[in-house]
């Protein structure tokens, strides 16, 4: 698949091997899973890094197959709320770190396009989320 600002070509990433079942490895139950998916998200972490941490401390390397459901649903049902989605809220910082840089460093052209790109990515992006009522 082609790389949306650039002339490449891209390369395309490592898949996760398709599982249907949790494994049965796998050391934490259902209930547990669920505690500390809210207790992380009250420490303050995204819904990516807790899927991080779960994967890499907890050894749960699938929370739909452990729980059957997906970590945004856990945390709904909790009753967290979310202001903007993960992916365009980190656009958003990127774009917030990019213009305090540019206002000391005017003549960074380089950065001045990557920041016409991230814009256009968050234009994009949010065009998306309100023509799906998200």
């Amino acid at each position: 698949m082609a790389r949306l600002h650039a002339h490449r070509k891209g390369k395309s990433g490592s898949t996760r091997p398709f599982l249907k079942a949790n494994p049965e490895w796998v050391a934490m139950e259902k209930a547990d899973i669920e505690e500390t998916i809210f207790r992380l998200h009250q420490e303050g972490l995204s819904a990516a890094a807790i899927g991080v941490r779960l994967r890499d401390g907890f050894g749960v390397p699938s929370v739909r197959l452990a729980t059957g459901r997906s970590l945004l649903e856990i945390l709904r049902s909790k009753g967290a709320k979310f202001a903007l989605p993960e992916d365009l809220a980190g656009l958003i910082r990127r774009a917030a770190s990019l213009q305090t840089h540019l206002k000391e460093h005017g003549k960074d052209l380089s950065n001045k396009r990557g920041l016409q790109l991230i814009e256009s990515k968050i234009r994009r992006l949010s065009r998306y989320y309100k023509d799906r009522g998200i």
